[in-house]
């Protein structure tokens, strides 16, 4: 007995020493159901994507390292997957729910993800990403806070308000999707919601601060934020601390998040808070009052106009985003202790988005391929070495003349590579591209065609990190990406239809030493489809 003691006591210090963890970090444990159900977003009754009976759906709350265990049961006619945007899923892009790496949950059937929060805090979503299903609802926020022993870099918020801004369709996913397959293109949409609806209020005291998170959850319209009479004081993009300056308004791109903060400091009354979509022919716009607790007064006056500027406007302010390199991030070391601007390149890459027709029918493509989804995920293709599901690196890494082609590219890229990509722009619209399993930094942004020159105005100090940037008209924006983390990721427009209709593909990252240091191996409850249907568990 005595003798198991003295061993117990050295193997306890050495989990000590190395600051190995004797429990687990906290488990959460969800059940959620999708079903179809009414709603009347925009005044008429349309049939949404409901999660337990929401719309939008249940936000997640967590904190930073949690574990979360996540039952989906699909009560839909079609298969479903769901996208945790912006969650790294650290050597684990089994859970990533997209259709690379995931079989689709069957009707009348479920999925448990099981993934973590590692090393990360912030603002997030969720979606699903089968078909156009997204237009119908299905989405929520996902929000990570810090864990007690790490600091963030200002006083707790008085409250803790998220908003889900996004265009809105009365057509149905069914009926969007059946245009795209029909060879068209999108209408531009009917309205625009903050948490589902066209107007919402917020409540709180005067002289209080609140923090305010704001997620672009559309299908393809950037839209600006503002508050009458308030200043937003921006302290985190996707996950990162920034230095916190003030603004009047701010752009959000699709597929972006951001939060504020929000002194309550005017007299009291009730205030607009306006959301309007940015660069269209017909400006949408979604209303809530933020009200202040001793007010009797209703909001009056003009509501907030939108930015005079437009996209040199919208590019500057882009710009003006810092990385705070003196914040702990999720761990205690300081954001900036990573000096991304020292690290050489290891490749170039620049891809370039088009909007080509195949066969007489609208198809978008990264540098002339049209990505087309396979039966079989391409996860579990590579896995069991299955044949004819995908092509390696058939995608050419800088932009192609000729005629736009369908087909499912996979880039092999190495495991702890330093990578510059460059998003070129050549179309008239605001472009938003979203990366997988990763943050980055936009070093970049830029008119016209990007050249090498460009670098010389580069950021290499203190971009701030996130995972969707946006690509102005006939412009480029440029990133750094350290490629530390194994697996199957997709790098995407998150533009929906676009996505659909062939803008993205994916990334490889690997290495020929095989370990659970690096990748996680496929999880136990993994489904099957299409040619790895056969396969046993």
């Amino acid at each position: 007995m005595r003798q198991f003691s003295v061993i117990f006591k050295v193997i306890l210090c050495i989990l000590v020493q190395f600051q190995v963890g004797i429990a687990d970090d906290p488990y959460r444990f969800y059940t959620w159901v999708v079903t179809y159900g009414p709603i009347s977003p925009l005044g008429t009754v349309q049939q949404g994507i409901l999660i337990n009976g929401q719309f939008p759906g249940p936000r997640i709350d967590c904190v930073t390292n949690d574990n979360i265990v996540l039952n989906v049961i699909n009560q839909l006619d079609e298969p479903v997957l769901l996208t945790w945007n912006g969650i790294k899923q650290r050597k684990n892009s089994w859970q990533d729910g997209v259709l690379g790496t995931n079989c689709p949950i069957p009707p009348n059937s479920n999925y448990t993800y099981n993934f973590q929060s590692k090393d990360q805090i912030g603002s997030f979503t969720y979606f699903p990403t089968v078909g156009m299903h997204r237009a119908s609802g299905g989405f929520g926020a996902l929000n990570v806070y810090q864990r007690p022993a790490i600091p963030v870099p200002y006083p707790k918020p008085d409250g803790d308000f998220t908003l889900l801004v996004g265009d809105w369709y009365k057509a149905g996913h069914k009926a969007l999707r059946q245009i795209l397959d029909s060879g068209s293109s999108l209408p531009p949409p009917d309205g625009l919601l903050i948490n589902g609806a066209q107007s919402t209020g917020f409540n709180g005291d005067q002289g209080k601060t609140y923090l305010f998170r704001i997620s672009n959850i559309g299908l393809e319209t950037s839209i600006n934020f503002r508050i009458q009479g308030h200043s937003l004081k921006l302290v985190e993009v996707e996950g990162a601390h920034t230095i916190q300056n003030s603004y009047d308004s701010l752009d959000l791109h699709v597929g972006q998040s951001m939060a504020v903060l929000v002194t309550l400091n005017q007299p009291p009354k009730d205030y607009f808070i306006v959301a309007s979509t940015r660069f269209t022919d017909k400006a949408l716009t979604a209303t809530g009052i933020l009200h202040y607790s001793n007010s009797n007064t209703p909001a009056s006056g003009p509501m907030p106009a939108e930015p005079a500027g437009q996209i040199d406007w919208s590019m500057d302010q882009a710009k003006s985003l810092r990385w705070n390199l003196t914040a702990s991030a999720a761990r205690p070391n300081p954001q900036g202790s990573f000096h991304y601007g020292t690290i050489p390149t290891s490749r170039s890459i620049v891809l370039a988005n088009s909007a080509p027709l195949i066969a007489v029918k609208q198809r978008y493509a990264v540098n002339g391929v049209s990505f087309v989804i396979p039966d079989t995920p391409l996860k579990l293709a590579d896995n069991y070495n299955i044949a004819n599901v995908f092509t390696w690196d058939s995608l050419s890494l800088t932009p192609t003349a000729g005629p736009a082609i369908l087909g499912t590219p996979v880039v092999r890229l190495n495991l702890h590579e330093f990578v510059e990509i460059v998003f070129q722009n050549t179309e008239t619209k605001v472009q938003s591209w979203h990366l997988d399993g990763y943050d980055f930094w936009p070093v970049g942004y830029g008119s016209g065609a990007w050249t090498e020159s460009q670098r010389s105005s580069y950021n290499l100090v203190d971009a701030t990190s996130r995972h969707t940037v946006q690509v102005y008209p006939n412009g480029w924006s440029a990133i750094f990406v350290s490629l530390d983390n194994q697996g199957m990721w997709n790098i995407r427009s998150s533009m929906w239809a676009r996505q659909y209709l062939g803008q993205q593909f994916y990334f490889r990252v690997w290495t020929q030493q095989q370990s659970l240091a690096n990748e996680y191996t496929i999880p136990s409850n993994a489904l099957r489809c299409g040619k790895a249907t056969s396969i046993l568990h």
